[in-house]
């Protein structure tokens, strides 16, 4: 039933015939067909529920008895203002998509009673400024989206509690200016994404505890200005991108330790004058962007210690006079790009 705007007949149907349904599509439906199709309606078997794009300013209140809904989709809803408490009845839910719905200015604190819950989309929820306390208590949840929540400003302690959490996606999140050292104690988490948070100051001491940690998503954060020497904890980080952290003037001699480390950009940061003279101990590194470093003067001589080095950007590094002879060491390098330094 996509992008119907009106079934005038769609009222007088027995709503004995809607009892087996398992998938309804409403996606672009108007209003009065959305009402139609649910309101009144034997829903009891539906698992995938998908408003997608309906200017619906409120929920109809029979979705709250489809306790077998595993998915619901509620995307792009820019009419939607509320999502009421009875929402958390949807014990059965499993993926939450609330994106794009761009005048949502609050959760309910019932949200943390979707106990099944694996996967909540709030990317583009440009109203929402905090998330309710309750939502620690998603005990299963697996991934959280909330790229693009511009008026968001801080996260609430409790997130600490999301022992199952594996993806936390806070890019573009323009009001966000810390972390709270709960962030530590999420002990199933992977990645980690925060480009383009760019009132984003610090990163919390705590941020070290995360041992599965494997992708760290840094670019943009134009406040900041130091990284904490708890960094170096960080086992199993793989990929570390910190382009265009132009206000980065170091970085801590402990990043040494991050012996999984594969990738690690430092595209744009204008303002690092120089690297570690410990870097040549990360063993694992396969590629490294210095490329517009404009006020790097040099590169330390350990440079020559990475032997699994595969890839160097040296691009536009204006400050950079000469390189070390321990470049020619680099017995594994595939790539070298080279251009715009001062000689």
């Amino acid at each position: 039933m996509k992008k119907c705007v009106n079934l005038p007949m769609l009222s007088q149907i027995d709503s004995k015939g809607f009892r087996n349904l398992r998938l309804v599509d409403l996606t672009e439906a108007s209003p009065i067909v959305v009402e139609n199709c649910i309101q009144g309606r034997n829903l009891n078997k539906v698992k995938w529920l998908c408003l997608k794009k309906c200017m619906i300013q409120k929920l109809p209140n029979n979705l709250f008895s489809c306790l077998q809904l595993k998915i619901l989709d509620l995307a792009q809803c820019q009419s939607l203002e509320e999502i009421p408490s009875s929402i958390g009845q949807l014990n059965a839910v499993q993926e939450l998509y609330l994106s794009g719905c761009s005048n949502l200015k609050e959760l309910p604190s019932s949200i943390g009673q979707l106990n099944a819950l694996q996967e909540f989309y709030l990317s583009g929820c440009s109203k929402l400024k905090e998330l309710p306390s309750s939502i620690g208590q998603l005990n299963a949840l697996q991934k959280l989206y909330l790229s693009w929540c511009s008026n968001l400003k801080e996260l609430p302690s409790s997130i600490g509690q999301l022992n199952a959490l594996q993806k936390l996606d806070l890019s573009w999140c323009s009001n966000l200016k810390k972390l709270p050292s709960s962030i530590g104690q999420l002990n199933a988490l992977q990645k980690v994404n925060l480009e383009r948070c760019s009132n984003l100051k610090e990163l919390p001491s705590s941020i070290g505890q995360l041992n599965t940690l494997q992708e760290l998503y840094l670019s943009g954060c134009l406040e900041l200005k130091e990284l904490p020497s708890s960094i170096g904890q960080l086992n199993a980080l793989q990929k570390f991108y910190l382009l265009g952290c132009s206000n980065l003037k170091e970085l801590p001699s402990s990043i040494s330790q991050l012996n999984a480390l594969q990738k690690l950009y430092l595209l744009g940061c204008s303002n690092l004058k120089k690297l570690p003279s410990s870097i040549g101990q990360l063993n694992a590194l396969q590629e490294l962007d210095l490329s517009w470093c404009s006020n790097l003067k040099e590169l330390p001589s350990s440079i020559g210690q990475l032997n699994a080095l595969q890839k160097l950007y040296l691009l536009e590094c204006s400050e950079l006079k000469e390189l070390p002879s321990s470049i020619g060491q680099l017995n594994a390098l595939q790539e070298f790009y080279l251009s715009g330094c001062s000689e």
